[in-house]
């Protein structure tokens, strides 16, 4: 099967436009993933470029399909100006190289955690996986191969995660939803959760 990753960006190109930035970061004993913001009015993207490269896979299956299973990239929309947002490019990889490097199959409604800030300041420690097919189209890929999804991340704050820990992941959207949150405000405060 053909190198996927050039067809990734090309439909992050068409989706978001051209990246007026990007990075990369190779964990030991990973490929290479790479990070590009996208500037667009008053909101900033983040995209990750590389956890597609090969399937996700159940960390108990003794030997991993090379073509057939889940494949994702991940996508942080937030407001610029407020916060050093440009901080959460090694974040960013450290997620998406998750699969590789801890055997996780990243889907909706999962949560990831950094261990620390998103970037200097930030109230988040953990992210919300959000449904795929808004911002950005899922890519078929050629059979046998599971198409690439581009999964919205939902920064959440300790308070928040841990609610959504025991409520579940429609619930802590619902609340953000009647709250009126505005999930791209890089230093908004949690959600009331009484």
């Amino acid at each position: 099967m053909a190198d996927v990753l050039p067809l990734v960006e090309a439909r992050l190109r068409s989706a978001l436009g051209e990246p007026d930035a990007r990075a990369a970061v190779t964990f030991l004993g990973t490929d290479r993933i790479e990070v590009l913001r996208f500037t667009e009015g008053d909101v900033v993207r983040y995209a990750t470029l590389g956890m597609s490269a090969q399937p996700m896979a159940d960390p108990t299956v003794v030997l991993a399909d090379p073509v057939k299973g889940p494949r994702a990239e991940l996508i942080l929309s937030v407001r610029p100006g407020v916060a050093d947002t440009d901080k959460v490019l090694r974040p960013l990889a450290v997620l998406a190289a998750s699969p590789q490097v801890e055997g996780l199959i990243v889907a909706p409604g999962a949560s990831l955690d950094v261990g620390g800030a998103l970037w200097p300041g930030a109230p988040f420690t953990s992210v919300l996986v959000a449904e795929s097919g808004g911002l950005v189209e899922d890519l078929e890929l050629d059979a046998p191969a599971d198409p690439v999804r581009f999964l919205p991340l939902l920064p959440m704050t300790p308070n928040e995660a841990a609610w959504k820990r025991v409520h579940g992941a429609g619930a802590l959207q619902e609340r953000w939803l009647n709250g009126g949150t505005d999930l791209r405000d890089p230093l908004r405060r949690s959600v009331p959760l009484d």
